[in-house]
């Protein structure tokens, strides 16, 4: 199977009027206890172990560096501490800790919308693969986690889009105040550079919630996609950042500093495990080797 095959399957299997009805079923599960949500959602990924996951254009991430690891330490989950890395490939790039925020529009089978991820990399010691700890996450659609069970939206009239004149332009806001992501800068002066496919291909087969978004055993994830998707990106000046804020008070609470700004300027086609189920890549070429012999028609997705 080709990339393009392979992205014409995945968008094939998102039913825009059954993602409709699948929204319209969460406002009335959000009103069962958590524990019975949990339990109705794992019943269903037994059937349906993989969700088609689209990131679409201009998916857009702020890392920000950590002067002092120390003080995230105590978010991560079990089996996980901070790790350093590159974000782009070259001899001269320096590793160093990162937290990071991304902003993107996406589409799945289960949900459609807008949304903003605070991430901390990290080490899986059981694995020894680089992994991507979600921290917490802001959303204008439904969402779900081992903590909120079926999450309704906590953002309303969300911004998440690009103009004619080159600019990418993030306007998230919780609707209690508490969380903001807001981030407009200039996409034009971007250039494309090959990327660390440590980072970005092991932290996307290797996810992980944190202490503050799930469960404290990490609940890891992974996504299936073609490693190209990874290869290369625009490294966005930070010159051509005119705003941005930081996205909840744990970034708020630690030493951080703007480090680097990365943006994709095409779509993402990937599979994503279904809450509950595992699946785990040793390398790039066992990865790619998954997704050239997976077979999309056969796929039963939530």
């Amino acid at each position: 199977m080709t990339i393009s095959e392979y992205s014409k399957g995945v968008e094939k299997l998102v039913d825009p009027m059954m993602v409709g009805k699948t929204h319209y079923l969460q406002t009335k599960l959000a009103k069962l206890p958590v524990w019975l949500q949990k339990k109705l959602v794992n019943s269903a990924t037994k059937k349906a172990d993989k969700m088609p996951f689209v990131v679409e254009p201009y998916c857009t991430f702020l890392f920000y560096e950590l002067e002092k690891p120390a003080q995230v330490e105590q978010f991560m989950p079990a089996g996980f501490r901070p790790a350093k890395s590159a974000v782009f490939a070259g001899s001269d790039e320096k590793a160093k800790y990162y937290g990071i925020i991304s902003m993107f529009r996406i589409h799945t089978s289960v949900f459609w919308g807008a949304r903003a991820e605070y991430y901390l990399v990290a080490e899986n010691t059981q694995t020894g693969l680089l992994s991507w700890v979600m921290m917490d996450y802001l959303s204008d659609t439904i969402s779900y986690d081992e903590r909120h069970g079926l999450k309704s939206p906590d953002a309303k009239a969300a911004v998440m889009t690009t103009t004619c004149e080159g600019d990418f332009i993030c306007d998230l806001k919780s609707q209690d105040g508490a969380k903001q992501v807001e981030c407009t800068t200039s996409l034009l002066k971007g250039k494309m550079r090959k990327l660390n496919q440590r980072l970005w291909i092991e932290g996307n087969t290797s996810i992980a919630y944190g202490r503050l978004a799930g469960e404290p055993d990490g609940d890891v994830f992974s996504l299936t996609f073609f490693p190209e998707e990874m290869q290369q990106a625009l490294d966005i000046p930070l010159s051509s950042v005119a705003s941005y804020k930081a996205f909840t008070p744990l970034t708020e609470k630690v030493d951080a500093k703007l480090d680097r700004v990365v943006s994709f300027p095409f779509a993402q086609h990937m599979l994503s495990d279904s809450p509950g189920n595992r699946t785990h890549y040793d390398s790039a070429a066992e990865l790619k080797k998954a997704a050239e012999s997976v077979r999309l028609k056969q796929i039963k997705t939530l």
